[in-house]
């Protein structure tokens, strides 16, 4: 702008303000903070709520639906060269209300392309050849493989395939993509809704091996032990929300996926030990007599039961004779299926019993060497089990296994890949995302995050102590503000690095203990026991969780989710004042940061008489009581609150926030007199 038109914008501007013997009035003064009390809405949610499959009960709505994809899979591991050979049939049911032109195709041992953007503490454990697919049919109907690689050139490539097949009379089914973990099929005819298609995919990877970083990034150990996961061609996850899930798997994040049956079998050497998601249907053909007669005991006590010995090893020894066996495994109702094998496992077994169900076997298997990992590693899955059926719901699979390997934290359904050190963390993935199918790509918060949190309780009941979360909401306000940290709904697949771990395990266990704040431990875990229930074998939103546990803490605490979850904001509060005259005190609250709470005084009463009763308040014993004013006395926008009592008795400490559930950079100004120690000092994080 060149300097005469500034002036002449200058001038104008000043023309336009109001003066003091103008004949409008001033504006009245803006309030010192402006509180957000609802809970923002994305175009995908209201389009949900328009459509009604989801609404603001946080309930599956009256028109909620889901796809469902049904897998029968054939793979053969050859240890020689470390590579699965597989075919498998694929049935999507198209549940939805929409005429379905693609179906989408996960390929994640692409993932091992080293083309793929990674998260830099992400590395693949080897660079393979990726997910290789030899032969593909539709409904019977060959599809072309012929895809262009994923650059610019092959981009307008794909354009001018597809404009090139709408231009004739039957297109060809066509793969699209194959060279990321993403993939899709064109379908010639749209596929409608109600109606079903079948996939029928012949594939073959490498199992890769080597000094990878990060869990899942290794599969094998040399070609003795194998922990295949992602192992095979996934329909992807389409939706209400989004459609076909776009999200590529990167590494850290993990997945979203359908829910379906899977009837596998797996062709590996004699004597190997197979476990795997999922029922073996085959034991009198891969298992010997003994083994069987022993598994047939593991329910019968909570001692540990060894199946297959370290010193058993081998065909006739280990299992069945002969030098190839197809171990057959079925599943229902379960959304991935993983496995391992391993040419010397000791295999393991134990059983937890679960509320409302009975007993479920518990197996380890394990190599030899490592047997210390797995020592209480039963106990530990066993009292998850349990605590967590209490907690939530009853377990919902029929058993559980723990799989030694590369991966010592991984889960899938009915399947740990832990020893005892994560042994209970892995075991809470069997309520999410194995049950309650939270999208862990996008938001993982709704998956680590609550796992975090029911670990905490399991660690205190395993203890035989109640669970402390006091100090975890406090301490948040020592990250709150960093330029690292994304808010909690941004996408999990790209926060970063430097932030991912705390926004999506991390985070969570403060936000439900600054919750517990707000309305009591006991309500939030009631609260969510039921949206868990409401969720079962489905795939909620945050906004379904939020809106539920509006509705079953019966209040709107719209201003805490958006605190929470939309921001990166503290409360930063402090007692700013006391004055007192003779028993009445007033007590000069301030906050600082732009996330309100409730205002909780613990005050310290002179010796005396009875204490008179006050609005707000409740005695927690002869000499201290309690007054609590809820966040709504920030909503006008002040800064400040003043919070008056009389006790009758004198007062001769107060100090805010007792319980330390509110984000809080500096503690120490949360006491009076000045000078005395806060309430407790916040854990390290």
């Amino acid at each position: 702008m060149t300097a005469r038109l500034l002036a002449l914008a200058l001038l104008a501007g000043a023309a336009a303000l109001p003066t003091a013997t103008s004949a409008q009035p001033l504006a009245q003064p803006l309030p010192e903070r402006a509180v957000r009390r609802d809970i923002p809405m994305t175009n995908a949610i209201r389009r949900a709520h328009a459509a009604g499959t989801r609404d603001s009960t946080g309930r599956p709505g009256r028109n909620y639906w889901q796809l469902r994809a049904d897998y029968t899979i054939e793979a053969r591991l050859d240890p020689a060269t470390s590579r699965l050979t597989g075919r498998e049939t694929v049935v999507i049911h198209n549940a939805s209300p929409d005429s379905l032109s693609a179906i989408g195709l996960r390929l994640d041992p692409n993932v091992f392309l080293g083309n793929t953007p990674q998260a830099a503490t992400w590395v693949p454990a080897e660079v393979t050849d990726g997910m290789v697919i030899t032969r593909m049919r539709l409904n019977g109907d060959s599809v072309s493989l012929g895809q262009p690689a994923a650059s610019a050139e092959g981009a307008r490539a794909i354009q001018n395939a597809q404009a090139a097949q709408a231009a004739q009379a039957r297109a060809v089914p066509t793969l699209l993509g194959g060279r990321t973990t993403n993939a899709r099929v064109t379908l010639p005819t749209k596929l409608a809704p109600g109606a079903r298609a079948t996939l029928e995919i012949e594939w073959n990877h490498k199992l890769p091996g080597g000094p990878g970083v990060g869990h899942r990034m290794t599969q094998r150990w040399a070609d003795t032990l194998y922990q295949p996961t992602q192992w095979y061609p996934r329909v992807a996850k389409y939706d209400d929300l989004r459609g076909w899930d776009p999200e590529l798997y990167l590494g850290p994040s993990e997945f979203y996926n359908n829910f379906g049956r899977f009837d596998v079998k797996l062709d590996v050497p004699g004597g190997w030990i197979v476990s795997g998601t999922g029922l073996l249907q085959n034991p009198q053909q891969v298992l010997t007599a003994r083994a069987r007669e022993r598994l047939a005991r593991v329910l019968a006590s909570d001692s540990t039961t060894v199946i297959v010995g370290p010193d058993e090893v081998g065909p006739g020894q280990a299992t069945a004779a002969g030098d190839r066996l197809v171990w057959h495994f079925v599943a229902d109702s379960v959304n991935d299926f993983a496995w391992a094998t391993a040419k010397k496992f000791v295999w393991a077994a134990t059983r937890a019993t679960i509320p409302e169900k009975g007993r479920v076997p518990i197996h380890m298997v394990y190599l030899p060497g490592r047997a210390n990992l797995f020592r209480d590693a039963g106990q530990i899955a066993r009292h998850a089990l349990e605590f967590y059926s209490r907690l939530w719901f009853p377990y919902q699979f029929p058993q559980l296994t723990l799989q030694d390997g590369p991966s010592s934290g991984m889960e899938y359904p009915m399947v740990i890949n832990s020893n005892r050190g994560a042994a209970d963390h892995e075991t809470a993935h069997q309520w999410w995302p194995m049950v309650v199918g939270n999208n862990e790509t996008w938001y993982g918060w709704m998956d680590e995050g609550f796992n975090q949190y029911m670990n905490i309780l399991s660690d205190a009941d395993a203890a035989g102590k109640p669970a402390v979360l006091d100090g975890l909401g406090q301490s948040y306000g020592r990250t709150s503000g960093s330029e690292s940290e994304p808010p909690m709904m941004w996408n999990a697949n790209y926060a970063g690095p430097a932030s991912y771990g705390f926004t999506t395990y991390s985070k969570t266990p403060l936000l439900l203990s600054a919750l517990g704040g707000v309305v009591g431990d006991s309500a939030v875990v009631r609260a969510h026991r039921e949206w868990a229930r409401a969720w079962m074998y489905k795939h909620p939103s945050p906004w379904d969780y939020m809106f539920f546990m509006n509705r079953a803490l019966g209040r709107d605490l719209g201003w805490f989710w958006y605190s929470w979850l939309f921001a990166t904001e503290s409360v930063d509060g402090s007692i700013r004042d006391v004055t007192t005259s003779g028993t009445r005190a007033t007590v000069t609250v301030r906050q600082d940061g732009q996330m309100p709470s409730p205002v909780v005084l613990r005050v310290t009463l002179a010796p005396g008489g009875q204490a008179r009763a006050v609005p707000n308040a409740r005695m927690l014993d002869a000499n201290t009581a309690e007054v609590t004013y809820p966040a709504d006395v920030w909503f006008a926008g002040s800064r400040t609150f003043a919070a008056t009592f009389d006790f009758g008795r004198g007062v001769e400490r107060v100090v805010l926030d007792p319980q330390c559930r509110f984000p809080d950079r500096d503690p120490s100004d949360n006491a009076w007199p000045r000078g005395t120690p806060p309430a407790c000092a916040a854990p390290a994080r």
